[in-house]
């Protein structure tokens, strides 16, 4: 991404702002949560007292000698950056390498008895089981009696607000739309998306997933209603290579929500079974890639990802970690054209997203101001704000 002075990286070392919480505070907490969900050993517990040291106190340390992916991590900057203070560094690849130093600690890579044991799984299956993801799908019912434009909106909608429990995929594009003194949905290309995937279309959907349990679901119903009504021929849903950031979705959180869905009553149920089927014959494919846990922006993609989101007819990424990537982790003025943050993409790229930090691109001034004078800046990071956006041209734009 080019030199932007006007919109600098954004680092974790502001006492008070949002990214020094997350390293201050979230971080301990996660810790503290993974520690009481197993029944660790001691050499797991001293290993999760020192990161917890580390990145609250001491300096960021290089991954142990013989790491299986430590060539890749001095590839993304693990160099340039081990000794100092975790908030001194890019807050995207602090977080990202926090996440990779938790599993370290807990032996996800092994060798060793908890070695690929996901240690954020208790969190996942308890929200996939809930009561209220019971209720969401029953909700499914009704929608089929909604015109195909109608149904389509409703699950674009429930994928977008998919990870705000109070809403699901209850949330209609009008219950989404604008209200005053502040819109909910800040920003709304969803014509430009839908004109991507027209009726009776024969092009290839690329999802690049974000969270898994109650997210992952409305945004697998999205994929089976889009390849049901031919609006994509085929499609391909991308998930983290190992578990990241508590509830990032990986291929067995994949199979989990199907099962979930599979196993639901009426439509759901149905849903789930099409999803099967569509797997077993291609139409779904789950792929990953190491880049995915990669702390970079996606402008510096490996060329198989760039060559694949070329081919495909619209990429979608959805959710926070995965916008702050596409723009860039920046302090944008809010204002700044989505399509010029976007324009290295090598294909059409949208966005959905609940906004739960600070990047922020393709505010109108109007809109703009309507949040700061609502909600002074809490509407950036709370969660209670979302967007669809669209680059309709991708890289094309920039030539």
């Amino acid at each position: 991404m080019p030199d932007t002075p006007f919109a600098p990286v954004i680092l974790g070392n502001e006492p008070g702002s949002f990214p020094h919480s997350v390293l201050a505070e979230r971080h301990p907490a996660i810790i503290r949560q993974v520690r009481d969900a197993f029944p660790y050993g001691p050499g797991q517990h001293e290993a999760l007292d020192e990161l917890l040291h580390s990145c609250t106190e001491g300096t960021v340390e290089p991954l142990p000698a013989g790491a299986p992916d430590g060539d890749r991590w001095l590839a993304w900057g693990l160099a340039g950056h081990a000794g100092r203070s975790w908030y001194d560094v890019p807050w995207l690849w602090s977080e990202s390498y926090f996440y990779r130093r938790l599993l370290e600690a807990v032996g996800w890579f092994g060798p060793g008895s908890w070695q690929g044991i996901d240690p954020f799984r208790p969190f996942k299956r308890a929200e996939l089981d809930a009561s209220e993801t019971d209720e969401e799908l029953a909700a499914l019912d009704a929608l089929q009696k909604l015109p195909e434009e109608e149904r389509a909106r409703a699950l674009l909608h429930g994928s977008l607000w998919g990870n705000r429990a109070d809403l699901g995929f209850r949330l209609s594009a009008e219950g989404a739309g604008d209200r005053e003194p502040a819109p909910a949905l800040v920003a709304d290309d969803s014509e430009t998306l839908w004109s991507l995937l027209p009726p009776a279309g024969n092009g290839t959907l690329v999802l690049v997933a974000d969270n898994a349990g109650r997210e992952l679901v409305p945004d697998l119903l999205l994929i089976a209603h889009l390849l049901a009504e031919g609006r994509a021929a085929r499609a391909v849903l991308h998930v983290k290579p190992y578990p990241y950031y508590v509830s990032d979705a990986t291929t067995a959180d994949v199979v989990d929500a199907l099962h979930r869905l599979r196993t639901a009553p009426g439509a759901a149920g149905a849903y789930g079974r099409a999803l099967w089927a569509a797997m077993a014959d291609g139409r779904l494919t789950v792929r990953t890639h190491p880049f995915w846990c990669a702390p970079l922006p996606y402008s510096a993609m490996p060329d198989d990802l760039r060559a694949e989101f070329a081919a495909a007819t619209l990429t979608v990424v959805k959710g926070d970690l995965n916008y702050r990537r596409l723009v860039g982790d920046r302090l944008w003025p809010p204002t700044t054209a989505f399509r010029r943050t976007t324009a290295y993409f090598p294909g059409p790229v949208a966005a959905l997203r609940t906004l739960k930090s600070d990047v922020i691109t393709g505010l109108s001034a109007a809109t703009e101001s309507a949040l700061v004078a609502a909600e002074g800046q809490r509407w950036r990071t709370g969660g209670t704000h979302a967007l669809i956006q669209v680059d309709p041209s991708g890289e094309q734009q920039g030539q």
